[in-house]
């Protein structure tokens, strides 16, 4: 590539290239027009001075390191003034801080609600649900060994859930908490108050005894879900994001999978508690997105 440099420091060439500057800016740097006859070399054209030339090259000159101007003159836009990333966009507009915390737990607790109104349906008139479910228990029921299956149905136990949530209670007060561990409460105390006048009124019978009735949600399910469900919430309003939600819903998960196996509930027995669940743990979903601590 050329040199396009004359040695004087100034353009040369007939096939230079005028070095940019910014708008009006050529107007008026522009030196006088030389007087010389039409017929000289180069009349008509700008002369620019070899000092103004050098200023871009020569450190600790004026205007070194500008590449568009040669003087010491304010840029009209400096680099270090403009701003950066995607604000200075039109029409962007930032998010609105507590949008997403509140629109997920809605969205989520109507999907619940939506799902239980429809899985109760099912069961009482008997639809297509309710037969999918008899052939899926009738296929699983007796599967796995015993004793396994059997720990898995006890972490449905009162004897083994609550102890959880009040240890998970006791930590959230000790990190000065307290509408989150009123909350959680709350959700422990309604599981009773809200399942047992539903298993007497839908009067479901058990899986393996058509004699005994009543299996429909399952309360060892919801104390599971609520319990372990709540000492999750409650660590993470606390400031552990990560690891207590996945725990709250394997352990969840597993126990519904222990009373099917076990024959103790029907399979919609635990769809529907743990949608009930996901309703009575709403409040403490959103106090803990809402007043979360850092660690």
């Amino acid at each position: 590539m050329k040199n396009v440099w004359g040695a004087n420091g100034g353009i040369g060439g007939p096939l230079s290239v005028p070095r940019l500057l910014p708008y009006g800016s050529w107007q008026m740097r522009e030196t006088p027009r030389s007087q010389g006859t039409a017929g000289e070399s180069g009349a008509g054209l700008p002369q620019h001075l070899p000092g103004r030339a050098y200023a871009h090259t020569t450190p600790g000159a004026s205007g070194s390191g500008s590449p568009h101007r040669s003087d010491g003159g304010t840029p009209h836009t400096p680099r270090g003034v403009r701003p950066s990333g995607q604000t200075d966009c039109p029409g962007a507009s930032p998010p609105a801080p507590g949008q997403s915390a509140f629109l997920l737990p809605l969205l989520t607790l109507l999907a619940a609600v939506l799902l239980f109104v429809l899985v109760t349906w099912q069961v009482v008139v008997r639809g297509p649900w309710w037969r999918a479910d008899v052939r899926l228990d009738r296929a699983v029921v007796g599967a796995g060994p015993s004793w396994l299956t059997e720990f898995l149905a006890d972490l449905g136990n009162t004897q083994v859930a609550l102890p959880v949530l009040a240890a998970a209670v006791a930590y959230a007060l000790w990190r000065r908490l307290r509408a989150a561990p009123l909350a959680a409460a709350g959700a422990m105390v309604a599981v009773p108050l809200v399942v047992v006048p539903l298993k007497t009124w839908i009067d479901r019978p058990a899986p393996l005894d058509a004699a005994l009735s009543g299996y429909f949600p399952s309360g060892h399910t919801a104390t599971a879900a609520v319990a372990y469900g709540g000492a999750a919430l409650l660590l993470r309003a606390c400031g552990h994001r990560r690891w207590p939600v996945p725990v709250a819903g394997v352990l969840t998960g597993i126990t519904g999978i222990g009373l099917v196996l076990r024959g103790y509930h029907w399979p919609l027995d635990v769809v529907g508690s743990v949608c009930l669940s996901v309703v009575l743990l709403g409040p403490l979903w959103w106090l803990s997105r809402r007043g979360r601590r850092p660690r």
